[in-house]
């Protein structure tokens, strides 16, 4: 038995205790890998885990010298009412534009990121909205291209996901904070990715200080929950001392040390209660 075999036990016994709807289980620590289902092993959407792919195009855009991080979103998008709001306050949720998420905030304005990106910033003010991913990627676009286009060859293919599609809005473009259905073992591989600071087999995808941005440089939210009151470039802080992807419906991947723990589920009230428990478990 591996580190990674006791560890995906606790789990699996602590999941069945609780009655947390979870789907597939992929544990990994250190080098060894562990894994159970509770359900067929199928593509599920993601939701905000999408976010930290986000981020990752963003950071090879960088590496690319295409754009930069603290570079003020209206040089992308003339017409944005804040000089000041850059793609890292966007993809940090802390640009200060007041647009909250609404389920129907993509079909909501005929043009979604342009309305975000008029309306003026009231400063470092976090608000959570996938509004703001969405504007981010297509400002990012302007220098790249097409999103998915762009990270088909750069990060989907060398991630095995050369198939992947992200789901688009209206306005053709990608959503951005969600659209990417994944498996369990797929997510993981993300987690893998971000754990070792942007390399995989051997080779550099992203560069590391981008990675490790997504868990530092922390945004206080003005919450108070463990977990929920500190937020990095696509990550939150916790619970404990680890932190985490977190998408809605209990799609998770949770970092603690050299160990990554991803969970596809459909529970999201239960999603909490399992992040806790992992992070107990695995520091």
């Amino acid at each position: 038995m591996t580190r990674a075999d006791d560890l995906r036990d606790v789990l699996v016994n602590h999941i069945a205790e609780v009655g947390f709807a979870a789907h597939g289980l992929h544990v990994r620590v250190g080098d060894d890998v562990a894994t159970h289902r509770w359900a067929p092993d199928v593509r599920e959407e993601i939701h905000s885990v999408a976010k930290a792919v986000a981020v990752l195009a963003a950071g090879i855009a960088v590496d690319e010298g295409l754009v930069s991080l603290d570079e003020p979103v209206a040089r992308l998008l003339p017409g944005t009412a804040a000089d000041d709001v850059t793609l890292r306050h966007l993809l940090s949720m802390s640009s200060g534009i007041d647009l909250p998420w609404s389920e129907t905030m993509m079909t909501d304005w005929p043009d979604l990121a342009a309305e975000f990106v008029s309306r003026p910033s009231r400063g470092r003010t976090f608000q959570y909205s996938n509004a703001s991913t969405y504007t981010a990627m297509h400002a990012l676009s302007q220098r790249t291209g097409d999103i998915e286009g762009y990270l088909r060859p750069r990060l989907f293919a060398p991630l095995g996901l050369a198939d992947v599609s992200w789901r688009r809005g209206p306005n053709g473009r990608v959503l951005g904070g969600e659209g990417l259905a994944l498996r369990t073992e797929e997510m993981a591989r993300l987690g893998l990715l971000i754990r070792d600071r942007g390399m995989l087999d051997g080779r550099r995808l992203v560069s590391a200080g981008v990675v490790d941005a997504m868990h530092a440089g922390w945004v206080d939210t003005g919450g108070t929950a463990d977990g929920y009151s500190r937020y990095g470039l696509a990550g939150w802080e916790g619970p404990g001392r680890a932190w985490r992807l977190h998408g809605a419906h209990g799609q998770l991947i949770v970092f603690t040390g050299d160990a990554v723990v991803t969970i596809s589920a459909h529970d999201h009230g239960g999603a909490d209660g399992i992040a806790a428990f992992i992070a107990a478990q695995a520091a």
